[in-house]
């Protein structure tokens, strides 16, 4: 009987010892659910279009007020721009049309949050990005084999220093960096030039961005050299 009293003791103590991870297992933050929408982020949608979009050019912030009782709502626009965490400004108010739906017009300058609010209800916020405005000019579109062909340009909003990427379109349809150039000053955009030769025909276009903007892409250019 003497040799069975550690066994009665080891098993005793597994029976206490079980209840206690038990409860280790359902502490409190092991219960945390998931993370709430913002109030009335159901009930008051938002989107814009188009996003991206490009620096000045307009995009439509629009949604719906939901559930009964939607229409003639004062709905107020607030916006946080580049670098984010600022408080929210109220930039727009308008009213809901007969289905509760709403529209504003911006023109954002950079990046830029939107939310809107009617009443006790907020919708989620909807980032706008805001493309650098780039533009593209060769001084010969159609240069002999060999011949220096200068590119230049502006970006808009001036990013004075800004990397800009001279790219060429490859067989595959993609576009690969081929020279690299920078912004310089000049009055409410940069400017930028590059001169190289070109040995062939190929399709140009220039690239840029910044962390206030997305990045911004010129209209292509076919450079043809006769043969």
């Amino acid at each position: 009987m003497k040799r069975s009293l550690p066994i009665v003791v080891a098993i005793a103590a597994i029976a206490v010892a079980a209840p206690v991870i038990a409860q280790a297992d359902h502490r409190p933050d092991h219960q945390k659910g998931p993370t709430k929408p913002p109030p009335g982020g159901t009930d008051l949608t938002i989107t814009a279009q188009p996003n991206p979009t490009v620096f000045r050019r307009a995009t439509v912030i629009s949604g719906s007020l939901k559930g009964p009782d939607n229409a003639g709502k004062t709905v107020v626009l607030r916006e946080d721009e580049f670098p984010f965490g600022d408080a929210l400004k109220d930039v727009a108010t308008t009213t809901t049309d007969s289905k509760g739906d709403y529209t504003f017009t911006r023109n954002p300058a950079r990046n830029t949050s939107y939310r809107v609010v009617s009443g006790t209800k907020t919708s989620p916020a909807a980032l706008v990005k805001v493309r650098i405005r780039m533009s593209l000019r060769v001084s010969d579109a159609t240069p002999r084999v060999g011949q220096l062909v200068r590119f230049s340009g502006r970006g808009c909003p001036a990013h004075d220093g800004l990397p800009v990427r001279i790219q060429r379109k490859t067989v595959n349809g993609t576009f690969r960096t081929v020279r690299r150039t920078t912004l310089r000053g000049a009055t409410g955009c940069s400017n930028y030039t590059r001169q190289f030769r070109i040995y062939r025909d190929g399709t140009y276009r220039v690239t840029s961005d910044d962390a206030d903007h997305a990045r911004g892409f010129s209209a292509s250019r076919f450079l043809n050299t006769p043969r």
